[in-house]
């Protein structure tokens, strides 16, 4: 087995003078959920079609579960399931059809093939259509016959290009319930989206803007490198200045948001808010409350963007280490 599952060393890929995908590194263990986030015309769905051999990098190299991913093994086919960002459904086939095809080219005989055609197509909300011709179906069951028919066969390596997009809130909320649950089986899933809120569900983020990956970190090292810190905001009984505060371990600064309000910026939220009220106390003021205020994923996305474009030597430092303590590699700030 590979240290990594998916690894690439200086990728760009050009489509003329277009350059679509600029300098990726990148280096993935297994067992994680990574969410591939950004606008469209990112280089979202370039990456993944070169993790997937569609593409060849223009120079640098990939490597998927150790091998190039245009000459992998039968083996290691068999080990992973894609769902393209184009429609790539038989219309003249039903869904259940369709999906049973997929199961077949890797290799699932009958029955358990039955069985788990079934399963899937329940998950993804298709058991009452399994039936209908995938011509007849809205374009957004037809998607979720293309996450069925990549999944059937339980990859080890999933690339899911935008698996969520034009599905309902609660379908997708029971989507990613099934993406967890494979991830805690040791599986590994990379999923482009341009639903920013969905950083929420990833283990490490790979913010992709032109063709560059600004950031590659957890989603709350994302948050923090868009504020400079964690964030606590304070509300007081009567108008206050903050700026009078002192000299407090941690807090890195302060801004006013109203007479009697202001977010500190501190390095650590646990550690600083009590030496925070403390200070407050001792200075007489009077807290109607202090709380951790956690930025939405499209304000840190558009923070992170707009410094990234401003100044493109600047990214913030990329995560070590994924939730399991395994080494994770991001890109070098250029």
């Amino acid at each position: 087995m590979p240290d990594a599952f998916v690894e690439m060393k200086a990728v760009t890929r050009r489509f003329g003078e277009t350059v679509a995908v600029d300098g990726l590194d990148l280096e993935i263990p297994a067992g994680l959920i990574v969410g591939f986030i950004g606008p469209s015309g990112a280089g979202k769905t370039t990456t993944v079609r070169l993790l997937t051999g569609a593409l060849s990098p223009s120079s640098g190299t990939v490597r998927v579960l150790g091998e190039d991913p245009r000459r992998l093994t039968r083996r290691s086919r068999a080990r992973i399931g894609y769902m393209p960002q184009l429609p790539s459904v038989n219309p003249e086939l039903s869904a259940d059809e369709n999906v049973d095809f997929a199961a077949s080219l890797f290799g699932l005989v009958w029955p358990r093939r039955r069985r788990r055609v079934g399963e899937i197509l329940e998950l993804v909300g298709l058991g009452s259509v399994r039936r209908r011709r995938a011509g007849q179906l809205s374009g957004g069951m037809r998607r979720r016959v293309e996450l069925a028919s990549a999944l059937v066969h339980d990859p080890d390596l999933a690339f899911l290009d935008e698996p969520t997009a034009g599905l309902d809130p609660i379908l997708r909320r029971v989507i990613w319930g099934e993406l967890h649950r494979r991830r805690a089986l040791g599986r590994t899933i990379l999923v482009t989206t341009q639903h920013v809120d969905e950083a929420a569900e990833c283990d490490l983020v790979v913010l992709i803007t032109e063709g560059r990956a600004v950031a590659v970190s957890s989603p709350d090292d994302l948050r923090r490198a868009a504020s400079g810190g964690d964030v606590v905001e304070v509300e007081t009984r009567l108008p206050f200045d903050p700026f009078g505060l002192g000299d407090i371990p941690g807090l890195l600064r302060v801004d006013r948001t109203g007479p009697r309000a202001f977010r500190a910026i501190v390095e650590d939220a646990g550690r600083v808010t009590p030496a925070l009220t403390g200070a407050l106390a001792a200075a007489g003021v009077e807290v109607g409350s202090a709380r951790e205020w956690r930025p939405t994923f499209d304000a840190v996305f558009a923070t992170l963007v707009d410094r990234a474009r401003s100044d493109p030597s600047v990214a913030p430092p990329p995560a070590t280490t994924g939730p399991d303590g395994a080494r994770v590699e991001g890109p070098t700030p250029r």
